[in-house]
């Protein structure tokens, strides 16, 4: 079962570190509200003046659990968490990310990728569609590139997560790359930050308070079908989906 490391604590600094590198830090029901909850605490934590989102193993996260799934309810509250936390989520990728994992990684205000990650929107190739995750991907991603990872499946490196607007930055050495975001944020006051993140998520919010509710219906029916059915099974049996040409 996917669970939270304790958080670590330093300068201001509260890393929230994924840590069942055994399911590749699948989004079970338990981590959605484990990450909710820690997420929560920093809120309320005036020593934390930026949180950041990281992993063990070599996946970042793979998506949605699919032996315990998380309630969708669930999962897009946590995402709107981190957009609506009035303190920065910077992510710190050095593996896989996969499928709902990229809503929690769209979610966050900054993120940096390094060379032995990789990114896939999955969903298509199980019967199914990134519904629910489109709630922070869609206003930050390049539409040409929305449009073809969502369809094909493929999967892209750090570099072009960058260039998509995925993440924030692509860079050979990730804590290297974090040591001038990490001080930035340090230096910028709680009220500077917290009003200045409402103002680079405002569009965001805007998507989470108008489709939400009708994507989280969606993402129902996609998961009720025939053809999802068919998909998950195949793919928990290791093997082609009835309709692969």
């Amino acid at each position: 079962m996917s669970r939270l490391a304790p958080p670590t604590h330093e300068r201001g600094i509260t890393t929230l570190t994924l840590d069942s590198p055994a399911n590749r830090n699948a989004l079970s029901a338990p981590l959605v509200a484990a990450l909710t909850e820690a997420l929560d605490a920093c809120a309320a934590d005036d020593t934390v003046r930026a949180v950041v989102l990281t992993h063990t193993g070599n996946t970042f996260c793979a998506g949605a659990d699919l032996k315990a799934p998380a309630d969708p309810h669930a999962f897009v509250a946590l995402m709107r968490r981190i957009v609506t936390l009035p303190k920065p989520v910077v992510a710190r990728v050095t593996g896989h990310v996969r499928a709902g994992g990229l809503g929690l990684l769209g979610a966050c205000d900054i993120s940096v990728a390094g060379p032995d990650s990789s990114f896939a929107l999955t969903e298509s190739r199980l019967g199914l569609a990134p519904a629910v995750i489109s709630l922070p991907l869609l206003p930050r991603l390049d539409p040409r590139a929305a449009a073809r990872y969502y369809l094909t499946g493929e999967r892209f490196d750090a570099t072009e997560a960058a260039r998509t607007g995925l993440v924030t930055l692509a860079a050979e050495d990730v804590d290297k790359a974090l040591v001038p975001v990490l001080d930035g944020l340090r230096r910028a006051s709680p009220q500077g930050l917290a009003a200045s993140k409402e103002l680079v998520t405002a569009t965001v919010r805007e998507t989470f308070d108008q489709y939400a509710e009708d994507l989280i219906a969606r993402s129902a029916t996609l998961f009720a079908s025939d053809e999802a059915r068919e998909g998950m099974t195949a793919f928990l049996e290791r093997r082609d989906p009835a309709w692969r040409l």
